[in-house]
């Protein structure tokens, strides 16, 4: 099966195929934080991306199937994590690096308008699921280093701190207009720490793991 038959995503092609890829998705990402996913059109993106529509719609099909394979290369080239030594600190890079992203005018854009599509259309959100999750495992061991060293308790939930990190980030980012700023991302990481070493994302027993306690009847007669 040659690349061009493949599901997007799934190939790391090379030469001119990789080009045009690149052309594409960047012409996608262009297009969705211009005009947003309703407006997404293989044609527009072709003629931005200055290759032939036969080739857009032959390869990725849909609009859908190309914001997939958009948030798979995001995730490919995103950056990886940055380890200070300190759980604070690797909280603190996350943040940043979270808050450099949505501040900036075009990728900010661009993930509203994934996010509104993922709302109403399933496959784009199993491809921002995915995005995320390839996210969260590669900054993940920044708090299991954390535990290790003895700054959070056993049992704690990495990938849930990691997450609790972004979270307030993305809500800004959603409803409201105040800008996205490194104070904004420092209270983040500062919160999501302090949480971490109280306790607050140890995961919860299992029912198998607490002792049975068997039932007793008493004896209630005079």
């Amino acid at each position: 099966m040659g690349s061009e038959d493949a599901d997007p995503g799934t190939v790391r092609p090379g030469g001119r195929t990789a080009r045009v890829r690149a052309a594409v998705l960047q012409a996608a990402g262009d297009a969705l934080a211009e005009r947003g996913f309703a407006h997404l059109d293989l044609a527009d993106v072709a003629r931005r991306a200055e290759v032939g529509r036969t080739t857009v719609y032959r390869r990725w099909g849909t609009a859908t199937a190309l914001v997939a394979d958009l948030l798979a290369d995001m995730a490919e080239q995103s950056l990886p994590r940055t380890e200070t030594g300190s759980l604070l600190g690797d909280l603190r890079a996350n943040a940043r690096l979270v808050q450099r992203t949505l501040a900036d005018p075009r990728q900010g854009a661009l993930f509203k308008a994934v996010i509104a599509a993922a709302v109403c259309e399933a496959r784009t959100a199993e491809a921002l699921h995915r995005f995320y999750e390839v996210r969260v495992d590669e900054w993940a061991p920044c708090v299991q280093q954390a535990v290790d060293r003895g700054e959070a308790p056993e049992g704690t939930d990495a990938h849930e701190v990691i997450r609790a990190v972004s979270a307030p980030l993305y809500y800004r980012l959603l409803t409201s207009d105040r800008s996205l700023d490194e104070a904004a991302a420092d209270r983040a990481a500062e919160a999501a720490a302090t949480a971490a070493r109280a306790g607050a994302y140890v995961r919860a027993q299992r029912a198998a793991d607490f002792p049975v306690v068997r039932r007793t009847t008493f004896d209630r007669s005079p």
